[in-house]
């Protein structure tokens, strides 16, 4: 199964926007989502900081900043051919 990961932190409208983006694709890719507060690991802090939203798919970083819906998507499709 895949899984893709919103590195995010609390207070993040950009953030926000980009789970909005992600959540519908769960229907159609049947992922588990998870939604990483950066705040909560110095490691993740140091390397995400001033990149977020991040989204990651079976750890691959996909896409980062203002998030492509289309990108992800795209994404998700090659990996699903794979499985």
């Amino acid at each position: 199964m895949l899984e893709v990961t919103v590195m995010s932190k609390i207070d993040c409208p950009l953030c926000d926007k980009a789970i909005d983006k992600i959540k519908p694709l769960a229907e159609q890719f049947h992922f588990d989502l998870n939604i990483v507060d950066i705040y909560q690991d110095d490691e993740l802090l140091e390397k995400y900081q001033i990149m977020i939203p991040v989204i990651l798919i079976n750890d691959e970083e996909i896409d980062f900043g203002q998030i492509s819906k289309e990108k992800v998507r795209k994404r998700l499709l090659e990996l699903n051919r794979q499985i």
